[in-house]
């Protein structure tokens, strides 16, 4: 394993932080203490169930103070200073902290009207409410104001990667706890609200939407979904790089102008599961992709990077990790917005065929590739 510390610490109001160092790092072992005088972190919010679909709607009113674009000198995800009381108390590599706000927490499984169990879950009824028990985390990727995860160095990238193993790990069995789901939104058009390279953790109290409409196709499959996809996309012309280890392809039926998904070669349900041969490769060859996607044009390119992983209590053996990324932007100057049919209805138009997006991705890695070298 790569000699990456981990170095746990708390905030003034009592949310967890920890620091992820890097291998070599100059930072030193003890860390500044956080001394600031925090308000009571807010009640953990309540779901309300949609009886139309069965999902689950988490009413976090708290969210509507959380910090909107930020000027720099002000950026809440930067090291502390004298000038700026930020959430994370000292200098560090990679910072991982509970959030202010949350949408789930942070209440756990066992507080009053907490959720039973997937199978209460699953039941219908009108005005049906639960707790919504969980944890959502922010993971800073730097101390700087400003990039996103395509900017960093190799070895950060690794530690990043290891930071997600490792929470992915820890969260899977906080009592309540159902899906772990590291994720980075990147881009104004994407609704981003801070600038800091950064992304975020959510640990569900329920299996999501999406991740159920893929069990239901898990279970029709007469075989291994995820192996046979896998040895389909790389027979086909939209693979768009390869390693050792892990495919990256546009899929067949992409929904995205940009969308881009990575599989590992053999089945782990989660990032936790990789072997450290396997986090070694990802790290660079995860670095590549993000990079090809930005060389798509003159400037980034907004994006959601998506991490899927199995539910922590079903189809563990069935279900594999795997990467989504995707893109809303069309050209250089249009984006795709969801209007009537795609939001609405669920019912998708691709506005690029899936072979031509690839070749320009493929296009665009080469002119990444060449630009680092």
């Amino acid at each position: 394993m790569n000699d990456i510390a981990v170095r746990r610490s708390v905030l003034a109001d009592g949310r967890e932080l920890l620091y992820f160092d890097d291998p070599g790092t100059a930072l030193p072992p003890e860390r500044r203490i956080d001394e600031r005088h925090l308000d009571p972190r807010p009640p953990t919010a309540t779901m309300r169930q949609d009886v139309l679909t069965g999902e689950w709607v988490s009413i976090a009113t708290a969210r509507q103070n959380r910090a909107f674009l930020p000027p720099a000198e002000a950026d809440p995800l930067a090291p502390q200073s004298a000038a700026n009381p930020s959430e994370v108390p000292a200098l560090y590599d990679v910072a991982v902290f509970e959030n202010r706000s949350p949408s789930f927490g942070p209440a756990t499984g066992g507080v009053p009207d907490a959720p039973e169990s997937l199978d209460d879950l699953r039941e219908l009824g009108l005005g049906r409410t639960r707790t919504s028990v969980g944890r959502c985390e922010v993971v800073c990727f730097s101390p700087e104001t400003a990039g996103s995860f395509s900017a960093l160095a190799p070895v950060r990238a690794r530690t990043v990667v290891e930071a997600w193993a490792h929470r992915t790990r820890e969260l899977s069995v906080v009592p309540g706890v159902q899906q772990v789901f590291p994720f980075e939104n990147r881009g104004e058009a994407i609704g981003v609200t801070l600038h800091h390279p950064h992304g975020q953790i959510y640990a569900y109290p329920y299996v999501t939407p999406r991740t159920n409409r893929l069990l239901d196709s898990v279970d029709r499959y007469p075989g291994d979904l995820f192996a046979d996809l896998l040895d389909f996309e790389r027979a086909g012309d939209r693979v768009v790089l390869a390693g050792e280890s892990f495919t990256a392809f546009v899929p067949f039926a992409a929904r995205w102008p940009v969308e881009l998904h990575l599989l590992p070669h053999r089945h782990v349900p989660d990032l936790a599961a990789l072997s450290d041969d396997e986090k070694d490769e990802l790290a660079p060859l995860y670095l590549r992709l993000l990079r090809a996607v930005d060389a798509l044009y003159d400037t980034p390119t907004p994006y959601i990077s998506a991490w899927h992983q199995a539910p922590v209590a079903t189809h563990r053996d069935r279900v594999r990790l795997h990467l989504e990324v995707t893109s809303p932007r069309r050209s250089a100057d249009k984006l795709k917005y969801l209007a009537g049919s795609e939001a609405a209805m669920g019912a998708w138009i691709g506005d690029l065929a899936p072979e031509q997006t690839a070749e320009r991705l493929r296009e665009a890695l080469a002119r990444a590739d060449a630009g680092a070298a």
